[in-house]
């Protein structure tokens, strides 16, 4: 007879497990203008991966449609096995009510360039918003949550500031900490540095470090090679809509394969914006 244990040793490797995110063959177009052409990738739980490529090779848009910012024209996103924006019945999709959508879009954290806070609410009642409209939290809880957020990404001193009152690396803090307050399972970031000044970058990225080292899986949207180097466990180049090469990130940014990629490396060493040659040296 046998037994549970030893049918369980009998049965070879474990299974892996299912990717955090799957994308499959997705396609977006706007007017006729095909974005992506058909984008596969999937992302483990508690993986960093950065997407690098020129302006118009559809980075953003993944992001967003991944987020449900954007309806896909084709393909499929599973984000913890959940299919987004669609239920599938009979080989047919039919898309979701908004309410679904809305609670699909909670359970994901996005950052953006700009930093879209509300000017007429102060630092710590930005990030109680959310939660107390859209979770039900109570207002007390909201705001010690709110508060131990604000202490993570080092402005507990500055919470009853407004956003015309802080900087912008301060006001890009405030809304990483207000996607958080929502307790996410992916997070995204479409480019959060680019509208700061050089000198406030630094926090910024010290505060993504500290959430990949945390175990917080994170799609980043970035040109900060040496961020990419240092902290993704993955970087995918994008260019014209598709996925050119991926790998890690001493692969990629050290000995691209793909001419493509060669060339818009050597294009971000040359750019006295980025981090130059020593950020892209391995």
């Amino acid at each position: 007879m046998t037994t549970a244990s030893t049918a369980g040793q009998a049965s070879g490797p474990a299974t892996p497990p299912a990717p955090l995110v799957r994308a499959l063959n997705v396609h977006k177009a706007f007017h006729g203008t095909e974005v992506l052409k058909g984008i596969d990738l999937d992302v483990a739980r508690g993986e960093v991966v950065c997407l690098l490529g020129p302006s118009g090779s559809g980075k953003t848009t993944f992001l967003r449609c991944i987020n449900l910012l954007e309806r896909i024209d084709g393909g499929r996103i599973w984000v913890d096995g959940e299919l987004m924006g669609y239920a599938e019945k009979g080989g047919h999709l039919y898309e979701l009510p908004d309410k679904k959508l809305a609670a699909q879009r909670r359970e994901i954290g996005m950052v953006f360039q700009r930093f879209n806070l509300f000017p007429h609410l102060t630092a710590v009642a930005n990030i109680m918003e959310a939660p107390v409209l859209v979770r039900g939290l109570d207002k007390a809880t909201a705001r010690a949550r709110a508060m131990q957020l604000l202490e993570q990404v080092g402005l507990a001193d500055r919470a009853d500031a407004y956003p015309g009152q802080l900087s912008g690396g301060q006001q890009q803090r405030v809304a990483i900490a207000r996607a958080l307050a929502m307790d996410p399972k992916l997070m995204l970031f479409d480019e959060p540095t680019s509208a700061l000044d050089p000198e406030l970058v630094g926090d910024v990225l010290a505060v993504m470090r500290e959430l990949a080292r945390d175990g917080m899986t994170m799609i980043v949207v970035t040109h900060e090679m040496g961020f990419a180097r240092e902290v993704a466990d993955r970087v995918v180049f994008m260019d014209g809509g598709v996925v050119v090469e991926q790998g890690p990130p001493k692969e990629v940014i050290g000995n691209p394969q793909h001419e493509r990629t060669r060339t818009f490396l050597a294009r971000m060493r040359d750019d006295p914006a980025t981090d130059g040659d020593q950020a892209l040296s391995l």
